[in-house]
């Protein structure tokens, strides 16, 4: 953790360099000045020696680790230095990369994400990283075992508590029935809202939106990664990673703010992101950090009016 003095000096600097950024976001900035500096001792062990000594520990949010640790951990690996990775459980097939990766953590948490021992903790002003490098999940992943007659889609869905609140951004059952009944001729679609025994949970509570019934009833034709696992033809070892062998046959993705939406701009072509609030939205995220992923083309929609712009506009091939 940083001690008192850095927290001091970099809240100062921060206040001199950035006097506009609002208050309530300017311990974003202070933490990433407060990471940079960490990585300094690194130096010689990273450019100079080079020998495997790196143990990377998280036990943070899902989308900060896609977001910073997985592609600091991928950066270590192929510098030479990765010794072990530890993460939450259902991670390994992320690590597919580290030859020593634990799964330890039964559960993610808050105070995990404040890891200043990575180059970026959370968000940041600043998306020129080093020691940051995009894990090829789609190439690790691709397989002939999720392939249909058309092009597969997939609508990445959640309705979780946000900010200690209720769910402020998802796909309802209008905007739901929206982009099946446009886009349903043209895509193989495939939904998916994980429950939460598949994944490891963080502190927000998920909610039910009632819609797979709907589904069955309206839209019968979409499938659902849930079912696809209970089948389990590619032989999944956990949800996690049937995502990935879905995801990496996918380049069509419509998402929803957060780690949601980070899995889903790791595999190319086009991700549409609901995000109506949010520290993405003053940092940019979304232009510049997320392209990063993957050179995916991401399209941030603040409504759902957006939603159906972009779909309408980017994913409806006229005939």
């Amino acid at each position: 953790m940083p001690s008192i003095l850095t927290n001091k000096l970099f809240s100062l600097y921060t206040r001199i360099k950035h006097p506009k950024v609002p208050p309530e976001l300017r311990y974003f900035y202070r933490d990433t000045y407060n990471s940079r500096f960490a990585q300094a001792k690194y130096f010689l062990k990273d450019y100079i020696f080079k020998k495997k000594y790196k143990e990377i520990s998280f036990h943070g949010e899902f989308g900060p680790e896609l977001q910073f640790v997985l592609p600091f951990a991928y950066w270590h690996h192929k510098n030479g230095t990765l010794l072990s990775t530890k993460s939450s459980k259902f991670t390994k097939e992320f690590y597919y990369f580290s030859e020593n990766h634990a799964e330890v953590f039964e559960n993610r948490t808050n105070e995990g994400n404040y890891n200043f021992e990575v180059p970026r903790v959370l968000y940041s002003h600043d998306y020129d990283m080093s020691k940051w490098l995009a894990v090829p999940l789609k190439k690790q992943y691709q397989n002939d075992i999720y392939v249909y007659p058309k092009p597969l889609l997939i609508i990445a869905n959640r309705y979780n508590m946000e900010w200690n609140g209720p769910p402020i951004s998802y796909f309802d059952i209008p905007t739901l029935d929206f982009i099946v009944s446009n886009l349903k001729d043209q895509f193989t679609i495939v939904y998916n809202r994980p429950r939460p025994e598949n994944i490891t949970e963080d502190n927000s509570e998920t909610y039910d939106l009632n819609e797979f019934e709907w589904f069955k009833d309206t839209h019968p034709e979409v499938l659902f990664l849930q079912e696809l696992y209970e089948e389990n033809r590619g032989n999944a070892n956990n949800f996690n990673h049937l995502q990935l062998m879905v995801y990496a046959n996918a380049s069509h993705f419509v998402s929803i703010h957060g780690g949601t939406s980070v899995l889903a701009s790791y595999f190319g072509g086009i991700n549409l992101i609901l995000s109506k609030q949010g520290p993405e939205h003053h940092f940019n995220c979304y232009n510049s950090l997320y392209p990063k992923l993957s050179k995916a083309k991401i399209l941030h929609a603040k409504n759902e009016e957006d939603v159906r712009k972009y779909i309408l506009e980017d994913f409806l091939v006229s005939n």
